[in-house]
């Protein structure tokens, strides 16, 4: 696996790419790394979502930990469609085992040789289960085959202190165990969701809690349904002849509701009621829905290179954690599902903590809080990585909206109204994609993806002047926007929102060359609500340094290759006067755009 591509050991890709061997059964503790710690491979039996289980975990035990001398405890479990044996999750238990933590990592409900149905980290059945390896820390029950923990450190009486750590997947059943279980005492969940009904269908527009909206979103069918077949294909990839792992003959190995809400992604029509079910269910098993639950430390860590999980669900947690009194801080390293891996980031596999800024931070996490080490720091609010400069930029808050920008009818981008010039400019939709951000799963199976590209007449652009220096955007742009689309007008109020008009908003960095970028691939898709009202499109998370002699262009297209689109040709025109256009909000930081200069 190349090295920008290898956090994708978190999720799918994993289970894709890698072995179907798994890790040895032998059940006696083996001593590693020169008697730092000894490994022990146990079984638990659970009770999760009405099915008796086995969850498949190692016990990691570092040398000298005993009644006498505890240690706190760090509980970890997989990505989507891993298990315990990953080169991450199994770095997890080493790591910090080598460093004097009892690691117990476990394979995720479903997959490796752990039991039970796949329920997307359900409170209630991923959560409990994890709930059940914490009871097995607090030393109240045993493994299997009557293994105990007696020198885990205890808070109390059955109360281990204990934290969690891990990616994706293995991120937000943190957050799921969290509010079922107050003896969780700190959390790191890395490149996880928010909402997963935001993540597989996104509507960036209306958002009524975080990044969730009311209206069924553009369905992302190439994420989607590679981890949907990766998820069905577990008994195949991971054989076994446990009757837990088995659901039915049309969902055989996850929770019915999940496939349900696949199943109606994949058809395109979202009728209202239909489409209100799939959205509550999406949400029950997402941290949206529970986080007033979770009161543990939490420290987040998002990718800028995640189309999966972009840096607004991470956003959306933090607001939501620091608002209801919850401490949290929250870090954008650079690499996520899409990739983005650079030298000196943190990778678990390789456990090189001390070594990169993230691991530091987690360090200092878990020492504040599971060795209570008052006095370790345990860094700035919020912290994010750029390419264009050596180490991390912080501050108090994610940087807000400090600049904007206006749609000309003559296609410019300019930084006041009275620049603005009246005229009107028309795109429509072809019946197959023409614009292309990724090809979501085109690194996991070695194929190249082409550079994102638009086709002339299926979109429009409003360009900057070349800038006379380096601007940079550290957060999430906005726009507000109004189109006339008569056709779509005629049934947008079907009740079925597969009527509801779709664009694709983004913001590419143009080159002195006019060659094109797109940061880190990112779009924004929308469901118009309503064509003949304004409304207001929340773009993805960046980090980006556009250099001098750049120029930003704001783009909104009629479709994108990795996303299912309009139903039915909808041509749009968008109408611009100088008291009523299209505005662009930027999160700039350090400068201003003037007319295409920058002041600082």
């Amino acid at each position: 696996m190349s090295l920008s591509r290898r956090p994708l050991a978190f999720v799918a890709g994993a289970a894709l790419a890698a072995p179907l061997a798994l890790a040895g059964t032998a059940q006696a503790a083996t001593a590693v790394a020169g008697s730092e710690y000894t490994v022990t491979p146990l079984k638990f039996t659970v009770s999760a979502g009405g099915r008796s289980c086995t969850v498949d975990a190692d016990l990691y035990r570092p040398s000298g930990a005993d009644a006498q001398h505890p240690a706190p405890a760090v509980l970890a479990t997989n990505g989507f469609g891993g298990s315990k044996s990953d080169g991450s999750t199994d770095g997890i238990g080493k790591a910090f085992a080598s460093r004097g933590y009892v690691g117990l990592v476990y394979s995720g409900l479903g997959f490796g040789k752990s039991g039970c149905l796949i329920t997307l980290d359900d409170p209630e059945t991923d959560g409990r289960a994890a709930a059940a390896l914490v009871d097995f820390l607090g030393g109240t029950r045993a493994a299997d085959d009557g293994t105990k923990a007696g020198f885990v450190t205890q808070d109390g009486p059955g109360d281990p202190r204990v934290g969690m750590i891990g990616g994706s997947y293995g991120g937000a059943v943190q957050m799921a165990t969290a509010a079922v279980d107050h003896r969780v005492d700190a959390l790191v969940p890395l490149i996880t969701w928010n909402d997963l009904g935001y993540a597989l269908a996104p509507n960036n527009t209306g958002a009524a809690d975080g990044v969730s909206s009311g209206t069924a979103g553009v369905f992302k069918w190439q994420w989607t349904n590679g981890f949907y077949l990766t998820g069905e294909g577990q008994p195949i990839l991971s054989p076994s002849l446990d009757p837990s792992r088995f659901g039915s003959l049309t969902c055989l190995h996850f929770a019915a509701k999940a496939c349900d809400t696949v199943q109606l992604l994949n058809s395109g029509r979202y009728p209202a009621g239909k489409t209100a079910a799939m959205l509550d269910y999406a949400r029950s098993v997402s941290p949206v829905s529970y986080l007033s639950r979770v009161k543990a430390p939490t420290l987040l860590v998002q990718g800028q290179a995640d189309s999966l999980f972009n840096l607004n669900e991470a956003t959306a947690t933090y607001e939501t954690l620091k608002a209801q009194g919850t401490t949290a801080k929250m870090i954008w390293q650079a690499w996520g599902h899409s990739g983005g891996q650079v030298d000196g980031e943190l990778d678990l596999s390789q456990g090189n903590l001390e070594s990169s800024y993230v691991g530091g931070r987690i360090l200092a996490w878990f020492d504040r809080y599971l060795r209570h080490e008052t006095k370790t720091g345990t860094g700035p609010e919020f912290a994010y990585y750029r390419d264009w400069q050596s180490g991390y930029g912080t501050a108090a808050a994610v940087p807000g909206l400090t600049q904007k920008m206006y749609l000309s009818g003559d296609g410019k981008l300019v930084d006041n109204r009275s620049k603005v010039t009246r005229g009107s400019r028309q795109y429509t939709n072809w019946l197959v994609p023409t614009s292309h951000s990724e090809s979501s799963l085109a690194g996991l199976i070695g194929l190249p993806d082409p550079k994102p590209y638009d086709t002339k007449g299926t979109y429009l652009g409003w360009t900057s002047a070349p800038l006379t220096s380096a601007v940079d955007v550290v957060g999430a742009p906005r726009a507000t926007l109004k189109v006339v689309s008569p056709k779509t007008e005629r049934v947008q109020n079907s009740g079925d929102a597969s009527d509801k008009l779709v664009l694709f908003a983004k913001v590419y960095d143009v080159a002195p060359d006019g060659s094109r970028t797109l940061v880190n691939r990112l779009v924004s898709p929308v469901r118009v609500p309503d064509v003949t009202r304004t409304f207001t499109v929340q773009l993805p998370g960046i980090v980006h340094r556009y250099e001098s002699g750049h120029r930003l262009e704001f783009v909104i297209a009629a479709s994108d290759t990795a996303y299912v689109g309009n139903r039915g040709i909808k041509p749009v025109t968008v109408v611009s006067a100088p008291q009523d256009t299209g505005v662009l909000e930027l999160p700039v930081v350090g400068g201003t755009v003037t007319g295409g200069t920058v002041a600082r």
